[in-house]
């Protein structure tokens, strides 16, 4: 496993924009597929992008996709999630994620290896 370490959440208003990082340590970084959920208040945990191990591959909720831009820099052992005009349902605790597999992030939460503790984004209207 990996250990997980997001930052860069907060308040703005809609329409702007936020850069989460997740921080990762491990030396096998680079084998595990990435990614962030989400989870706002009396709402489930939700996919909201993954990338793969290598960075070849993206995949977004339908909700965030053209908005959102993952990428990740395995030199750093950090991931990045550019988020853009963002909307007021956009507001939850977002949660870095690490799995060996990609399929089973984008399968949802349940079987994912891998959490960091959270980071809250809060867009205002």
């Amino acid at each position: 496993q990996v250990q997980l370490v997001e930052s860069g959440g907060g308040l703005v208003q809609a329409g702007g924009s936020l850069t989460l990082s997740c921080a990762a340590s491990g030396r096998t970084f680079s084998t595990y597929a990435l990614g962030w959920f989400r989870q706002a208040p009396g709402k489930e945990r939700q996919f909201v992008a993954a990338i793969s191990w290598g960075g070849a591959n993206t995949y977004y909720a339908d909700s965030v996709k053209g908005r959102f831009t993952l990428s990740r820099d395995n030199a750093k052992n950090t991931v990045y999630l550019q988020m853009n005009s963002l909307k007021p349902e956009d507001t939850a605790v977002y949660y870095c994620a690490a799995d060996r597999l990609i399929s089973t992030m984008r399968a949802g939460p349940a079987s994912v290896g891998s959490w960091g503790q959270g980071t809250q984004v809060t867009v205002s209207s």
